[in-house]
């Protein structure tokens, strides 16, 4: 762990010598920097895994950025947060020699949010991601070419935090602005289900096996 990086944070190295990903995990209210990296190692194995905790506390529990009220969120605050978040995982990839080009943010419910905003704002850091549980986090002010951007957004139809609405709201909006979405969705709630977090395993494998092929493929 290396304190100076601005988030208290744990990064497991890659134990896969061929990899070229690394997981960011962003956790949910209450979570911190162990949280998911299970989940990311499910997803990912053998991947490198960074994982930051939340700076922000609300009732005692860390999150990555303020909310007014639930479903109300803080929008200076997350812009704030998201730029101090994509400097971090800038700073990281040089202290602990990792491509920034091979980052994939997986977060769930605040982290998911988080994980967008930094998305939207700085496309730069995050172009690939893994979203369960995700909202609108806010509306950018310059709408971001996100071309080269792939999301996986896993959404539960029961879910009570999150409407069926708002998550359709954020796949068109990401579609909108140039995103390659794939929406999968679960008869749960706000929980993860074994279902998507398969889906969300082969789904990355597909994406890194593209990227393979692309960097074999001759130039034109």
């Amino acid at each position: 762990m290396i304190m100076e990086l601005s988030f208290v944070h744990r990064f497991v190295p890659a134990t896969n010598p061929n990899s070229k990903t690394t997981i960011l995990t962003l956790h949910g209210t209450g979570g911190d920097e162990s949280d998911l990296i299970p989940l990311a190692q499910t997803i990912a194995p053998g991947d490198a895994i960074l994982s930051p905790r939340g700076k922000i506390l609300e009732n005692g529990m860390p999150r990555f950025f303020r909310r007014l009220r639930e479903g109300v969120f803080d929008e200076e605050d997350v812009r704030f947060r998201a730029g101090e978040l994509g400097d971090f995982v800038t700073a990281a990839a040089a202290a602990y020699v990792f491509d920034p080009a091979g980052v994939v943010a997986t977060g769930y419910s605040n982290g998911a949010n988080i994980a967008v905003a930094v998305m939207l704002l700085r496309p730069d850091v995050i172009s690939r991601a893994i979203l369960f549980r995700p909202m609108v986090p806010i509306q950018p002010d310059q709408p971001p070419d996100l071309a080269a951007s792939r999301v996986f957004i896993g959404a539960g139809r029961r879910d009570p935090i999150v409407p069926a609405a708002e998550t359709e709201r954020l796949a068109a909006l990401l579609r909108e602005l140039g995103a390659e979405v794939s929406l999968h969705w679960t008869d749960t709630g706000h929980g993860l289900a074994a279902e998507e977090l398969q889906a969300a395993r082969g789904w990355l494998a597909s994406g890194n096996r593209y990227l393979r092929a692309a960097e074999r493929a001759p130039l034109k």
